[in-house]
């Protein structure tokens, strides 16, 4: 450790102005940082954080007062049977035929209705005009809900994620999450009630009829479930989507390459994984002592691992902070699965469920924003800034193009 060195402070508006530079002070000096506003143990470099995602000795029980109190309890808190027989009840609709031939067509759909309604203004807002409202679109068409509810749907898991994030335990953002459980729960049970009655062709009708070996999601199971998914999915995608074409626009021969070869987006969306993770830390807790890079961290405690810092780790990633879509050390095929590079949707058991269906909707709509505005251009003076710390990403990104109806 340098004499002069002194450790960054995640809580601190500095690190959320540039937790970059903080995060090449912790890989270098402060791998293992113990922190005391969040009482939590702090690892930062790729090999720290893959270890934690992967190793079995890791668990998510730290999620029982993370997420439960205002999820219920998800299959993220799972392990076992428990885990393998949940995950296997929804794993299939999103992945394989259900996923191609089922609700792709409601991604293309809901792409394209919020596309025509500003193709022909000549400008818009990428974040509030289409990321923040694409993925909960498709979600609530997928569970058969009504998109007019999109209000609620947004204020509720942006509540959710605030709840996540409240590292300094913020007694309002408590409450609202709090606040927001009850709101959940009291609009999707007598849905989930009238579905398990009369079931449709949605999603939400299929887990309520989903059944392993005799085991069945319980109502307070698939509302838990929605309101992850809801939660997940709307602030990942929305963040990764904006994220992208930020650093595409600000790389114009990257964009090119991938105007002209649109079997390179998964490949721009997987570095954009990288370079800009939609979630920037996830937490876990050792059933044993482990020792990583700095020391040993005591069985039960909370560990935050450092997805932000570990995706630029420069001992996993050459030049880490340049953002390019066809490097060498990013591996496109294994980019949406728990083989992943990158560790934007962790590893392991509990590595993201939702990834397939995130790309799909990335595939499509960067491919529908392509065709529809083939001179699109960030807006004149425009500087993009991110914000967030254990989420983070624009809160907009206005661009011109040539207007049409067509």
């Amino acid at each position: 450790m340098t004499a002069t060195a002194q450790a960054p402070d995640i809580t601190s508006p500095e690190f959320e102005a540039d937790p970059y530079s903080a995060y090449r002070i912790l890989r270098k000096d402060f791998p293992l940082l113990w922190h005391e506003p969040t009482k939590s143990y702090i690892i930062s470099r790729y090999e720290d954080v893959e270890r934690a995602f992967k190793d079995q000795v890791f668990t998510t029980e730290n999620y029982d007062w993370q997420l439960e109190p205002v999820h219920g309890r998800t299959i993220l808190q799972m392990s076992g049977r428990e885990h393998s027989v949940r995950r296997a009840l929804v794993a299939p609709a999103f992945r394989g035929s259900m996923l191609e031939e089922k609700f792709l067509p409601v991604i293309e759909r809901n792409s394209r209705e919020l596309i025509d309604a500003f193709r022909g203004a000549g400008s818009a807002d990428l974040v509030a005009d289409y990321a923040t409202r694409f993925p909960v679109n498709v979600i609530a068409d997928m569970l058969g809900l009504d998109k007019a509810d999109h209000p609620k749907f947004h204020r509720w898991y942006t509540a959710i994620i605030k709840f996540l994030g409240n590292l300094t335990q913020d007694q309002q953002i408590i409450e609202d999450g709090l606040r927001t459980r009850d709101e959940f729960a009291a609009y999707m049970l007598p849905i989930i009630r009238e579905r398990r009655a009369d079931p449709g062709d949605d999603l939400l009708s299929v887990l309520c009829e989903a059944e392993i070996d005799g085991t069945r999601m319980s109502d307070e199971d698939i509302k838990a479930f929605c309101s992850l998914l809801l939660t997940a999915g709307g602030e990942t995608t929305d963040k990764a989507i904006a994220s992208m074409f930020r650093l595409l626009l600000a790389h114009p021969e990257q964009l090119a390459a991938v105007r002209e070869d649109r079997s390179l987006i998964p490949r721009a969306f997987a570095e954009t994984l990288r370079y800009a993770p939609p979630v920037h830390m996830i937490m876990r807790q050792p059933a044993e002592d482990v020792t990583l890079s700095g020391g040993t961290i005591p069985a039960g405690s909370t560990v935050t691992c450092l997805i932000g810092a570990a995706n630029r780790d420069e001992n996993r990633f050459a030049d880490p902070d340049s953002f390019d879509i066809l490097r060498e050390d990013l591996a496109a095929k294994n980019a949406f699965t728990a083989a992943a590079d990158h560790l934007a949707f962790a590893l392991g058991r509990h590595f993201c469920v939702g990834a397939l269906l995130s790309k799909t909707e990335i595939e499509v709509g960067v491919g529908q924003l392509l065709d529809a505005f083939p001179d699109m251009r960030l807006k004149e003076g425009f500087a993009p800034t991110e914000g967030g710390v254990f989420t983070r990403g624009l809160d907009a990104l206005p661009v011109e193009f040539t207007p049409h109806t067509a």
